[in-house]
């Protein structure tokens, strides 16, 4: 079943024209451009080294971009970052946690940043992920997606309406992937959530996405609906493989 939980609506929640940015090695991102609807839950696909954490970035401000624009509930980050980010809960890289610290601590700590929202709101976040049992228990003595739920509910203090989440389920085991999986399937429908979410691995995407952005080598080279991509192809592997060999193609024309 693919990932088509919430209905979209007409509302672009998240909007990219022409991001870029790059390194001085050359990597990075090129003219990226994609629309995120409300409801989505919209997976941003490609290899390691694509460019999804750079992207990722560009739209929170932790790295500014080139040229391009991110805009996000119609609030251009670049000029007005403090509404556009107002709604939205992020998760880039490693989530970032005291180990010495319990669940809780952390949690506390963290929504320091949100003076308007009540400490109730830890205990509703822990126990939307399922960490309510481990609370008081020190992050330290957590498994590796046991953190990456701790990640997500420091990102959900807020009460987002857009979570954007960078390899969510990277360097899970399999119980891990699967629980985290149907946590953001939960989240999308229960809380109305509207997720932006990178992976480099094929079939997470396929199952859980109703919508899919393919970016290759810094390029957006696809995107569409899931039903469409797979009625297309087959499978979201056949269809990356078979854009990836034009790619590979159109470039060998055009070397010199």
């Amino acid at each position: 079943m693919n990932g088509n939980l919430t209905e979209p609506r007409d509302e672009i929640v998240l909007e990219l024209k022409g991001l870029t940015k790059k390194y001085r090695n050359g990597r990075g991102i090129e003219n990226v451009s994609l629309q995120v609807r409300r409801g989505d839950i919209y997976g941003f696909f490609g290899p390691n080294g694509s460019g999804k954490t750079t992207a990722m970035k560009a739209i929170v401000r932790l790295s500014r971009a080139d040229r391009g624009t991110a805009v996000l509930f119609g609030n251009d980050v670049a000029e007005r970052y403090e509404q556009a980010m107002k709604r939205t809960g992020t998760m880039i890289e490693a989530p970032a946690a005291y180990d010495y610290m319990s669940a809780c601590r952390n949690l506390e700590l963290a929504l320091r940043y949100y003076p308007e929202i009540g400490r109730s709101r830890i205990g509703e976040v822990l126990e939307l992920t399922g960490l309510a049992p481990y609370a008081k228990e020190k992050v330290g003595n957590f498994s590796l997606g046991m953190k990456q739920k701790l990640g997500l509910a420091s990102a959900l203090l807020s009460r987002p309406e857009l979570l954007i989440l960078d390899e969510p389920t990277n360097g899970l085991d399999i119980e891990s992937m699967a629980d985290m999986r149907e946590l953001m399937r939960r989240l999308a429908r229960e809380e109305k959530i509207t997720f932006f979410l990178s992976s480099h691995l094929v079939h997470e995407m396929e199952t859980l996405c109703n919508r899919v952005g393919i970016l290759y080598k810094g390029n957006m080279i696809a995107e569409g609906s899931m039903p469409e991509l797979l009625a297309e192809a087959g499978s979201l592997e056949a269809y990356f493989l078979e854009r990836i060999r034009h790619e590979r193609s159109v470039e060998n024309v055009c070397m010199p």
